[in-house]
């Protein structure tokens, strides 16, 4: 098993559709990079957050990015369920985006989530950043959808306790559905520590479809 390190990223640039996915999917990955290094830049873009979620995004982004002074939060209005037919108006904010930032990381959805909304930024995480290491992270839902993953990020307990602390403190009008709770997320990194050997027993897992290495250094 090859092992590399995220810790030389510095600049990151994270997507999702709605407002806790980021989280869910890497939020433990993040709260890692943030401990690690004081000098991240990190842009953070939800894409649909009507009524109050757009409060929690907000939240929620401050709180999973503590001593990060360099970020930019984005909360985008596009209509929920329905990212296929604003195709269009859906790409020229990541063309925007990319006119001004330019990551060494870009985390997005995995390509054959079964949420249209997940799938439409997964597509034009691809299409619009061609030559960046794109990692697809995973959100757990009804539809059993959870695919293979190739990439692990171990995360420590008190990592992944803190990651669900805040998801569940910040994302209250996501409370009463049955697969938020703590237990689940849980669940999810003990999974995902047991297929990569993590020491800790714990892990966030992602997609990669194409990585470069280079042969000298």
């Amino acid at each position: 098993m090859l092992q590399l390190c995220l810790g030389s990223a510095r600049r990151i640039l994270c997507f999702g559709a709605h407002s806790d996915d980021i989280e869910i999917g890497a939020g433990g990955t993040l709260l890692s990079l943030a401990e690690q290094r004081s000098d991240l830049e990190i842009w953070w873009i939800v894409f649909s957050a009507p009524g109050y979620r757009a409060a929690e995004a907000q939240e929620s982004a401050n709180d999973f990015l503590p001593g990060v002074t360099t970020r930019e939060i984005r909360i985008g209005s596009f209509r929920e369920s329905y990212f296929p037919s604003e195709w269009p108006a859906i790409k020229d904010w990541f063309e925007e985006i990319k006119a001004k930032f330019n990551p060494d990381i870009v985390f997005t959805h995995y390509r054959d989530d079964r949420h249209q909304d997940h799938r439409v930024l997964s597509d034009l995480a691809w299409n619009t950043f061609r030559n960046h290491l794109i990692l697809e992270y995973e959100v757990l839902k009804y539809d059993g959808d959870l695919g293979s993953p190739n990439v692990f990020v171990p995360l420590s307990e008190q990592t992944c306790l803190r990651k669900i602390e805040l998801l569940l403190k910040h994302f209250k009008t996501q409370s009463t559905k049955h697969w938020f709770t703590s237990d689940t997320f849980e669940a999810m990194h003990r999974i995902r520590g047991v297929e990569c050997a993590s020491s800790t027993g714990r892990a966030e897992a992602f997609y990669c479809r194409k990585l470069v290495l280079g042969a000298n250094g």
